[in-house]
């Protein structure tokens, strides 16, 4: 099927890579599917909507830049997405890319939680206090490295 994109124009996709929001995004509850498309600039991907070529959303895996991320949600979060094992559940945060690249930011806060097989999603409420909705990748990463020298 051809979908129209924000960062790729119109491209070929898919069924296996559609998701379902029942509740949409915060902010954008009318919106329940969207395609998973992988970004050239990897370690990123790209949430596009189904019906809005310019609504997409760029996501990555937390543990990208902050290696001891937990995914910290309610039980009953994890029921509506009906997941039989962990194993098929992917998780990623939303990232901001403001004018100054340095500054690009990831949402720890309102993580975005799919059910790998059925692929249902939705985005939810973090039940950690010390994850907020800006979270500096770059700054992380830096944080990240020195753990890292500290210990060799």
């Amino acid at each position: 099927m051809k979908l129209k994109t924000r960062p790729y124009g119109e491209i070929e996709v898919h069924e296996k890579q559609k998701v379902h929001f029942p509740e949409g995004l915060i902010g954008f509850e009318d919106i329940h599917d969207y395609y998973m498309l992988d970004s050239k600039e990897g370690p990123f991907y790209w949430l596009q909507a189904s019906c809005e070529p310019d609504m997409a959303f760029l996501l990555i895996d937390p543990r990208v830049f902050m290696e001891d991320y937990e995914l910290a949600i309610s039980e009953s979060e994890l029921l509506q997405l009906s997941l039989e094992s962990l194993d098929d559940m992917l998780d990623f945060a939303i990232v901001t890319v403001p004018d100054d690249p340095s500054m690009i930011s990831a949402n720890l806060m309102g993580p975005v939680v799919i059910n790998r097989k059925t692929r249902v999603a939705r985005q939810v409420i973090s039940q950690r206090d010390d994850y907020g909705v800006k979270h500096y990748i770059l700054e992380e990463m830096k944080r990240e490295s020195a753990k890292l020298a500290e210990t060799c």
